[in-house]
């Protein structure tokens, strides 16, 4: 089966309007805390790729009947701690961090022991850092070295414990959530300025939930809950997905784009603030709340001359899926950009951080790259000539795709493999790209 695309002619001018899928943070978070709710919580928009999917499998397997329409998807949850099983039973989190981390969560209480497995990149990646806070609930694990496979056996009385997320790492703090409402007494959590999508749902969810936002970290408390209602939710679009439509027409010449109904948490906003300290003509329109989440329109319009840019670490949470399309911005600007404190960049699908410097240096662009930084020296007209060939990514949704959006801006014929790697994340994004006017073979 041919799993690559050949790219050899940048993009022409367009001004188009696109509407992006439904976001894959809310959309797993959603099916989770709809499993826990007594009754049916029925979803719109939901994202329909592979990491979704797979979420919806294991909830299967733990008893929680789900059904996906076209446009719709059910879920009749069965009650907190009401999952049932067969023995021996086999989770497969595939590709996804997200499920394979939150639902390790929501096992804490699990009277058998539970096997979670995935594929090749998440098998290398670290669980550690979500075993640790979830033995203190009194869970049981047994792994290689916090890696997966990992077999989970929890316990009847899980207890409330104080935990210091430090990372940054939303995926850790959504798991000690999730387990804090599978517990009697308070859970606190301080925890690293990250996405907060979470104690939204939480807040919507009506579990009892505090929170005090101070400037670095915030400091969570949640009581253990025994009901949760329902919940009906329309996912808004993804700002990690819109952010390629973005970059690609700021690179690109004298384009224009609208991207409709965009969640624009303040958590997940870094790429925006990034642009416009560039120099970049960027629009928020029509923006509303919607069950606690800012929604809006995003316009972009394409610029020539970008400012080079030495991005403060505590931005860094608020952009983490974005930064190899930031790079790309950086090696279009002017002067010498700066990164640091990126060590979570290679905790991803793919170490992201050391594929960033790869791909510049593919095309041309200087960098000097240290274990969580990277200084990127901007080439402004750099214009490729030469054939360039992406592989051996682990399957990294992002690498794929920041590299079709370099080939269709800088030039130059590009062979990059593993195209079905979007199925995990953005199952449309090429399709999506071709309306733009994209000549992909």
């Amino acid at each position: 089966m041919n799993n690559q695309v050949i790219i050899s002619k940048k993009i022409k001018p367009f001004n188009k309007s696109l509407k992006i899928d439904g976001d894959k943070s809310l959309s797993i978070r959603w099916a989770l805390l709809a499993s826990q709710a007594k009754g049916k919580s029925k979803s719109y928009n939901l994202l329909k790729s592979e990491d979704v999917l797979s979420t919806l499998d294991c909830l299967k397997k733990l008893g929680i009947k789900t059904k996906i329409k076209k446009n719709t998807c059910e879920i009749i949850g069965r009650g907190i701690n009401k999952f049932i099983y067969k023995k021996k039973i086999i989770l497969n989190a595939g590709n996804s961090g997200t499920l394979g981390r939150l639902i390790l969560g929501l096992l804490v209480h699990s009277k058998t022991p539970i096997k979670i497995i995935g594929d090749k990149s998440l098998s290398k990646r670290d669980f550690l850092r979500v075993i640790k806070p979830l033995k203190l609930f009194g869970a049981k694990f047994k792994s290689k070295n916090g890696r997966l496979p990992i077999i989970i056996n929890g316990t009847n009385n899980p207890r409330p414990i104080k935990y210091f997320e430090n990372k940054g790492s939303a995926q850790c703090k959504t798991s000690v959530m999730l387990a804090a409402i599978n517990t009697v007494g308070t859970t606190t959590i301080k925890a690293k300025k990250s996405r907060n999508h979470t104690e939204i749902l939480f807040k919507n969810l009506k579990i009892p939930i505090k929170i005090k936002n101070k400037k670095n970290f915030d400091f969570i408390r949640i009581e253990g809950k025994n009901f949760i209602n329902p919940i009906n939710y329309k996912i808004p679009s993804d700002i990690s997905s819109g952010a390629f439509f973005i970059v690609l027409t700021t690179l690109s010449k004298n384009s224009k784009l609208n991207l409709k109904n965009i969640n624009i948490n303040p958590s997940r906003i870094g790429i925006i603030k990034i642009l416009k300290k560039m120099g970049v003509i960027i629009k928020i329109n029509n923006l509303r709340m919607y069950k606690g989440e800012r929604i809006a329109d995003i316009y972009i319009e394409s610029k020539n001359s970008l400012k080079p840019i030495k991005l403060p670490p505590k931005l860094n949470s608020s952009c983490i899926d974005e930064f190899l399309l930031i790079f790309l911005l950086a090696a279009r600007a002017k002067g010498v950009s700066y990164f640091r404190n990126l060590s979570e960049l290679n905790q991803k699908e793919s170490p992201r951080l050391i594929w960033g410097s790869k791909i510049l240096n593919k095309m041309g662009i200087k960098t000097i790259l240290s274990k969580d930084s990277i200084k990127i020296y901007g080439k402004p007209d750099n214009e490729i000539k030469k054939k360039i060939v992406i592989k051996g990514f682990l399957k990294d949704h992002r690498v794929f795709m920041t590299s079709v959006i370099a080939a269709l801006t800088f030039g130059g014929e590009w062979k990059i493999y593993d195209k079905d790697s979007i199925k995990t994340s953005f199952p449309s994004f090429m399709s999506k790209i071709q309306t733009l006017g994209a000549k992909i073979n």
